[in-house]
């Protein structure tokens, strides 16, 4: 059973830091392209950040580029976003996401509130 288990989120005031970690069991995770994904209350989920398999190649959403820096452990199977300056804009419920061809797989989900 696949499982992706976000932790690190809460509350923090704006222009500080989280670093949000997600680790994955039941999957070969370094075949898996993860993401961050992020979603505010009335809007739609909206992708944060992605790093492919090996962790060569990253993208950032324009709204996070410079503040926030994703990485992966494949040794722990896990997946690291570091969020630095927050803004209150970034309030949301951010998500975990693995896929590999077309196997896709969400964690829960971890509460990010920042407090101007």
């Amino acid at each position: 059973q696949v499982q992706l288990v976000e932790s690190g989120g809460g509350l923090v005031q704006a222009g500080g830091s989280l670093r949000l970690s997600c680790a994955a069991s039941g999957l070969t995770f370094s075949r898996y392209a993860m993401s961050w994904y992020r979603q505010a209350p009335g809007k739609e989920r909206e992708l944060v950040a992605t790093i492919t398999s090996a962790g060569g190649t990253t993208n950032y959403a324009d709204s996070v580029k410079g503040r926030f820096t994703i990485s992966r452990d494949n040794a722990k199977n896990t997946v690291y976003l570091q969020m630095n300056s927050l803004k209150p804009e970034d309030t949301a419920v951010y998500y975990c996401n693995a896929v590999w061809f077309t196997l896709r797989y969400w964690g829960q989900g971890t509460q990010v509130t920042v407090s101007a």
